[in-house]
């Protein structure tokens, strides 16, 4: 039988090595751009900032930048950044970077066209779930990595520091309304950071590939990214100059964030934003891999169904497999997987994050991001959830 769902993508996607050149003719969306950047620096040390800001001159576009953004991005740079593009009038927001640019460009132009604060806008935790009825200011991806997949989806994750709620959320106007994807600006991301930004790829299509909403084009999608991240991500990790590779993560990556327009990511999403609320320091790809194993074996023993089809796709020989034995084959391809990208060592233990915190990490995984649970192929307890964060130190 052929699932119901509702197909929705309105972004403009220019994908390829060197489509960043085409951001100097392609139509854009407004006169004034508020450019949002990390605080870490590497944009502007390896150019990009002055290419885009040269780039959007061409068209006679202005441009201010907002640089504060941080790896686990906050609500207090979103209210900052919202508040500098209503002062300085621009009329749409550039994402340059990695997730947590682009996850901050799409929040502060949501809140530079609402009242009020962030969180009231947000719908899990102590959020006020209200609906965004001021839009957004139109958004505008240029992705220098190939982890979340945001240039192809309406997500956006940022945490409230105060109440260590770390949530994701989206509406309609949220979609970028153009994406870049250059692969030649993910040629200079150092290897650990191309592996936790790949395996961040990699668990969006399979989350979304076992999710109860799960469809026929969610699962094309999925099963292409996940056999690409397989195959390319430890070639990637082993030389970052690789374009082949890069080409091939990158769109593993957006593919995968069409995965999660079509269906959405389960509750190991929901874990690993608990653990980062509360521990800032672990990149989200690292908390995702380090939870995984012991996660994936979990829903594998409650819901094997569709685990075999991803093995299969990760290069696994799951058909001469007695069938009790196949969802067993996906978490062997994961370890080798995440061995292959040298994070077979990677515990909570390596953030020094001690095991006591179980209880803590699954209560708060469920209060701020329940609604991911309902999304599980199976139910998960608030217990079990604890017990697969205790199975995570090995």
């Amino acid at each position: 039988m052929i699932a119901n769902f509702n197909y929705f993508m309105p972004s403009r996607i220019l994908f390829g090595a060197g489509k960043l050149a085409e951001l100097g003719s392609v139509a854009l969306p407004g006169r004034k751009a508020l450019i949002v950047i990390g605080a870490g620096g590497s944009i502007r040390r390896l150019g990009y900032l002055d290419r885009v800001v040269a780039l959007l001159a061409q068209q006679n576009v202005a441009s201010v930048v907002f640089d504060k953004i941080l790896p686990n991005p906050v609500s207090e740079h979103v209210a900052e950044g919202a508040a500098l593009a209503r002062q300085a009038g621009c009329d749409f927001v550039v994402g340059l970077g990695g997730g947590s640019s682009i996850d901050s460009a799409k929040s502060i132009a949501v809140m530079a066209k609402n009242p009020g604060e962030y969180w009231d806008y947000i719908g899990g935790g102590s959020g006020k779930g209200r609906f965004p009825a001021g839009g957004a200011l139109p958004i505008v991806a240029i992705t220098t990595t190939a982890g979340t997949g945001t240039e192809a989806d309406p997500w956006t994750v940022i945490t409230k520091t105060a109440t260590n709620e770390k949530i994701g959320t989206g509406w309609d106007c949220t979609f970028p309304v153009l994406s870049i994807v250059d692969p030649e600006l993910m040629l200079s991301v150092p290897p650990a950071l191309t592996a936790f930004q790949g395996m961040d790829a990699f668990f969006h299509a399979v989350e979304g590939y076992l999710a109860n909403i799960a469809n026929r084009a969610s699962d094309y999608f999925a099963l292409d990214a996940i056999a690409l991240v397989a195959k390319w991500l430890p070639v990637a990790v082993a030389d970052g100059g690789n374009l082949e590779a890069r080409t091939a993560m990158a769109w593993a990556n957006t593919a995968a964030g069409i995965v999660e327009s079509l269906s959405c990511c389960i509750s190991h999403h929901s874990l690993e934003h608990a653990i980062s609320a509360h521990h800032p320091e672990v990149p989200h790809g690292a908390g995702l891999t380090m939870t995984s194993v012991a996660y994936f074996s979990k829903l594998a023993e409650k819901a094997p169904e569709r685990f075999p089809a991803m093995a299969r796709a990760m290069g696994e020989d799951v058909d001469s497999l007695p069938e009790a034995e196949r969802p067993a084959a996906f978490i062997r391809a994961l370890r080798r997987l995440i061995a292959a990208v040298g994070q077979a060592d990677l515990t909570p233990a390596t953030y020094g994050i001690p095991s006591a915190e179980a209880e803590t990490i699954a209560r708060n995984s469920i209060a701020t991001m329940g609604g991911l649970y309902a999304l599980n192929p199976a139910e998960l307890t608030e217990a079990e959830v604890a017990d697969i964060f205790r199975a995570c130190y090995r």
